[in-house]
């Protein structure tokens, strides 16, 4: 048609949009059994709704990849920063950078936080060096996001849709309640349409777990979770805080609304997580009259699990960071904050902006 040759070997064939069409992807599996050397990736947003739908579409012939925005790393990469990347990587707690650098990578932090890591946004940024167009920019995609839900109408209720996406927005990093989540349907609807938005890859569940052992997902609590968005710039913008706020703060914790500092972390974990696989997140509370504690993040390293406690500015308390510590006998918490790379007793601290050299180091 397009008078193009497809050569076995040598072209990509790119199925864009193929949430669109079902059969297209289930003729997936017959390009791998009858022209096996072709190249195919197949892509669309609201993929997954699509796929189950489909009663088979090629098990053990396709492989799934999870796909998600730009990493810190990456959009330091994208800025042309990459000595002060280097300095980045090859920082610990024993190591730590000059002040001088780790004051120009929290400035470039709190850039990536209100821009976020949608390919086009950034690339947008770089080309422009025009801030406020991202933010228009950032618009568009939300609009777009809203405007696929209604492809799915026949499937769900598309106000209720909605209010729990906005729910999400409001409620993100705190623990979620699904029965405030929309003033329409009944409790299994709300979590239906929670579902979706987790199917689309729009937000994700951390789960409460007690940690008493590994694997953490063992003692998991599935009706007890909090919810992260998936992209910062997003976040911000559909929550309108303030950009000026944003670029004049010394510390985040007056721009903190939404939980975005402690978005930011679960969010880089989620993308040094190997991309063939879902990642799951677990957090760590204690509910006991007079003695409340609670852990931000908790993962495993070593075959130990390590705390990890997000602090929007530089100071503040660890006691929830020491009690999870003496009560599950565990050696070494983490400490993300503004500050610099150190160390308090077996407290290791990181930046926030530096916080997936920890993660990195889990899948290497």
């Amino acid at each position: 048609y397009y008078n193009t040759s497809i050569t076995d070997g040598k072209t990509l064939l790119f199925f864009d949009e193929i949430q669109a069409c079902p059969e297209a992807i289930q003729s997936l599996r017959f390009f791998y059994e009858k022209r096996p050397k072709l190249h195919i990736i197949a892509a669309g947003s609201l993929l997954e709704f699509a796929l189950k739908e489909l009663s088979s579409y090629g098990v053990g012939r396709i492989r799934s990849m999870f796909m998600y925005p730009l990493t810190f790393n990456e959009f330091l990469k994208a800025a042309g920063q990459d000595s002060l990347l280097e300095i980045k990587l090859n920082s610990d707690p024993n190591n730590k950078p000059d002040k001088v650098f780790h004051e120009k990578l929290k400035e470039w932090f709190v850039k990536f936080l209100i821009i976020g890591g949608m390919p086009k946004v950034v690339d947008t940024y770089f080309k422009t060096n025009d801030i406020i167009k991202t933010q228009r920019l950032l618009d568009d995609i939300i609009i777009s996001l809203e405007d696929d839900f209604a492809k799915y109408k026949d499937r769900l209720n598309i106000s209720r849709l909605k209010d729990v996406f906005v729910s999400v927005l409001k409620q993100t990093g705190n623990k979620f309640n699904i029965s405030t989540s929309s003033d329409s349907g009944n409790y299994i609807q709300k979590k239906e349409a929670l579902e979706m938005l987790i199917m689309a890859g729009l937000c994700y569940k951390v789960y409460h777990t007690s940690a008493n052992g590994i694997p953490l997902a063992a003692e998991k609590n599935i009706k007890k979770f909090k919810l992260i968005f998936f992209d910062t710039g997003i976040l911000q913008r559909s929550m309108r805080l303030k950009i000026s706020d944003f670029i004049i703060a010394d510390n985040l914790e007056m721009i903190n609304k939404g939980n975005i500092v402690e978005q930011y972390v679960g969010l880089e974990y989620i993308k040094t997580c190997h991309s063939f696989t879902k990642p799951e997140l677990f957090y760590w509370k204690r509910e006991k009259r007079g003695s409340n504690a609670e852990v931000d993040y908790l993962i495993v390293k070593d075959n130990k699990i390590v705390p990890i406690e997000v602090k929007s500015g530089i100071k503040g308390k660890m006691q929830s960071l020491f009690m999870f510590l003496q009560l599950k006998k565990q050696q070494t918490g983490i400490r993300a904050s503004l500050e610099n790379f150190g160390s308090y007793d077996n407290i290791m601290v990181y930046p926030i902006y530096a916080i997936d050299n920890i993660f990195s180091k889990i899948y290497e």
